[in-house]
C-alpha cells in the first residue's frame, strides 16, 4: 500500500475511533446527569410546600420558621428545586375557606397548617392532599381527625400543642396565691380557644377559681376587651389565639397598668411581657412537624402516621416584670431548667 493509502486509512480509523469516544463520552455525562438528578431529594422534582397560617403573630412565624429549618437540613430547599408559599387566612372563616380552595387549585404536594382557623379550612378543601396541622391545641374539637393520638387513616396529620391544664393552673396558683378568678381574651371564631376555654372553666371550678371571658374578633378588640376585665380578673391568662397574639402587645400594657399578672402557654409571650409561662418552644413544634413533612415528601402516606404532641413544657419567667408587680416564685417551682427572661 502507498504512504498515501496508508494515511488515508489512518484518518479513517481515527475518525471511527474519535465518533467512537464522542459518543461514549455523550452516554457517560448523560448517565452522571441522570444519576445525579436520581441523588437529589424529592424536592428537586418540582414538590411544593404550600404553608397556611393562622395570622402574623411570633408564635406562627416561629412554627413556619421551624418547618422550613426541618427541610432544609433534609435538603429540602427552594435552591433545590423546592416550592414553598406561604399564605395567611385572616378574615374569617369564609375568607379563609376561600384561600383554602386556591392553594389545594395549585395542587401542592404537602399543606402545612399552622393554627385551628388554617387547619379546619385546609382540611375543609381537600381530602386528598396531604395536610400536615401544627400548633393546633385539639384536633378533634376543630374537626381534623376523628380522634386523638395514633393515625387518622384520612389525608391529615400533624402535631398538637395540647398542654395539660392542671399544670396551668398549678402554675396560676403558684404566683397569685389569693387568685380566685382568671381573665381571659379570646377570639370567638377560634375553635381551639373555644375548646380551651370549656376546658378551662371546668378545671378552674374544681379548684374553688372561676374563669371571666371577653371575647376580640379583630386585634384591634384585644385593648378593649382586656379592660373590660380589669375589675373582674385577678390574673390574666392567655393561650396561642391568633387574634390575641397579635395585639399582644395591648393585653400586656392593660395588665401592667392594673397590676394584673399575666400568665402563658406560649413562651415567646415572656418575651412580650407574660410574668409566665409554663409553655412550649413554637420553632421546635416547628421543626417536629417539619420531620414529618419531609416523611411525606419522601413518600410517606399522612393516614399511616400517627399525631403527635409537643414535648415536655418549659417554664419561662420574666424577671422585670416579676418584680415590677411584687410578685415571687415559690422555690417549688423555681427549678434547674428554669429559663429566665431579664
Amino acid at each position: 500500500m502507498s504512504k498515501r493509502g496508508s494515511s488515508l486509512s489512518d484518518a479513517r480509523a481515527f475518525g471511527r475511533l474519535r465518533r467512537v469516544s464522542l459518543a461514549s463520552l455523550f452516554r457517560l455525562v448523560l448517565f452522571l446527569f441522570l444519576l445525579g438528578g436520581a441523588l437529589q431529594p424529592a424536592s428537586s422534582m418540582a414538590q411544593s410546600v404550600a404553608v397556611m397560617v393562622s395570622g402574623q403573630d411570633s408564635a406562627v412565624a416561629a412554627v413556619s420558621a421551624g418547618v422550613k429549618e426541618a427541610l432544609t437540613r433534609a435538603r429540602y430547599t427552594e435552591a433545590r428545586g423546592l416550592k414553598w408559599q406561604t399564605q395567611s387566612v385572616q378574615g374569617g372563616a369564609v375568607m379563609a375557606a376561600q384561600i383554602a380552595r386556591n392553594i389545594v387549585g395549585r395542587h401542592p404536594t404537602v399543606i402545612v397548617a399552622v393554627g385551628a382557623q388554617a387547619a379546619k379550612a385546609a382540611a375543609g378543601a381537600t381530602d386528598t392532599i396531604p395536610i400536615v396541622y401544627a400548633a393546633v391545641t385539639d384536633p378533634v374539637a376543630v374537626k381534623l381527625v376523628p380522634s386523638a393520638g395514633g393515625a387518622s387513616g384520612t389525608n391529615v396529620t400533624g402535631v398538637s400543642d395540647y398542654l395539660s391544664l392542671d399544670k396551668q393552673v398549678d402554675l396560676i396558683e403558684a404566683l397569685v396565691p389569693d387568685a380566685v378568678t382568671v381573665g381571659m381574651v379570646y377570639d370567638p371564631h377560634e375553635a381551639d380557644s373555644v375548646a380551651l376555654v370549656a376546658r378551662l372553666r371546668e378545671v378552674l371550678s374544681k379548684r374553688g377559681m372561676s374563669l371571666v371571658e371577653a371575647v376580640a374578633s379583630r386585634p384591634a378588640d384585644v385593648g378593649a376587651a382586656a379592660r373590660s376585665l380589669i375589675d373582674k380578673a385577678d390574673v390574666f391568662y392567655t393561650n396561642a389565639d391568633s387574634t390575641v397574639m397579635s395585639a399582644y402587645a395591648a393585653l400586656v400594657k392593660t395588665g401592667n397598668d392594673a397590676g394584673i399578672p399575666l400568665i402563658a402557654t406560649d413562651t415567646d409571650s415572656v418575651r412580650l411581657g407574660a410574668v409566665a409561662a409554663l409553655g412550649i418552644n413554637y420553632h421546635d413544634l416547628g421543626i417536629q412537624a417539619g420531620g414529618m413533612v419531609v416523611k411525606i415528601l419522601k413518600g410517606a402516606k399522612p393516614g399511616d402516621m400517627p399525631q403527635q404532641a409537643v414535648g415536655k413544657p418549659k417554664l419561662f419567667v420574666n424577671e422585670t416584670v416579676e418584680k415590677k408587680l411584687h410578685l415571687t416564685l415559690p422555690s417549688t417551682i423555681v427549678k434547674p431548667g428554669v429559663e429566665i427572661i431579664k
